[in-house]
């Protein structure tokens, strides 16, 4: 089963791409309702890498335990029509609560810029989920997925890290 996103935000290609790479951008989509945290003592590296494994806890309001998740970092540079295309994809597993009950998870997200305006990004997410309830969970990832999108497209502009020039 699958869910979708597509999206024009408010930054460039280089600056949502960054966003992918940040722990704390990341955390920032579910939060405030859910939270992210490290399961490992040394915390969340300071940027996702390509072949890492990094396991978290997801928790409502960092009370309510949702389960832990192995989140499992790759790459792919293509392009479109329009021009070059950046992937991030996560293949990790959710690996406790009821999410574990799922076998599939791969999650792309590619950003590239804009058609007709390179300082926009042109977001896309595909969630591919698999197992003997997904079809009962698709519902409520489709309305997180819903939720997160908005939440994207809110905090896009916050991830350009250019300042502002300094006027005499």
């Amino acid at each position: 089963m699958r869910i979708l996103l597509k999206l024009v935000v408010d930054c460039d290609a280089d600056a949502a791409w960054r966003a992918l790479h940040s722990p704390r951008a990341v955390a920032e989509l579910y939060g405030p309702l859910v939270d992210l945290s490290p399961l490992e003592s040394r915390g969340l590296p300071t940027t996702w890498e390509p072949g890492a494994d990094v396991p978290v806890q997801l928790s409502v309001g960092g009370l309510v335990p949702l389960g832990r998740q192995l989140i499992h970092v790759s790459e792919i540079r293509t392009a479109d029509a329009h021009g070059p295309v950046r992937v991030f994809r996560d293949s990790g597993i959710p690996l406790t609560g009821p999410l574990a009950s799922l076998d599939v998870w791969d999650h792309q997200m590619a950003v590239s810029p804009a058609p007709g305006d390179p300082a926009r990004t042109l977001w896309r997410e595909r969630l591919v989920i698999g197992g003997p309830t997904a079809a009962a969970l698709w519902p409520v990832l489709w309305s997180t997925w819903q939720w997160r999108g908005a939440r994207i497209a809110a905090l896009a502009p916050t991830w350009a890290h250019d300042p502002e020039p300094e006027t005499p």
